[in-house]
């Protein structure tokens, strides 16, 4: 398995249980692809873009830190591009040091 860096922009109107409910099915994307979820970082949350996207101007910003497959990233793509809760997102390898 590879280390992966993931940041992703939500819609800033979501809901708290939408906020969560949409975490919750990235992380069970990531496990039942036999990756492991590492950790969140704290300290992003509701942020200004620097453009509109799809007419917002704020975002909430979140970046994970994770082990998985190229499978797993695959999936985590797939399933955010058809979501219509993400303004932005993009997973990075990490690598070894």
């Amino acid at each position: 398995m590879r280390a992966y860096e993931m940041m992703f922009v939500l819609k800033p109107d979501l809901e708290e249980e939408q906020f969560a409910e949409t975490k919750d099915r990235l992380k069970k994307i990531i496990a039942d692809f036999g990756g492991e979820f590492i950790r969140e970082l704290d300290g992003w949350g509701k942020k200004r873009l620097a453009y509109a996207v799809e007419k917002y101007t704020e975002g909430i910003y979140t970046v994970w830190h994770f082990n998985g497959k190229p499978e797993t990233v695959q999936e985590l793509d797939r399933v955010i591009k058809i979501s219509d809760r993400f303004l932005r997102h993009i997973i990075v390898r990490q690598d070894e040091k």
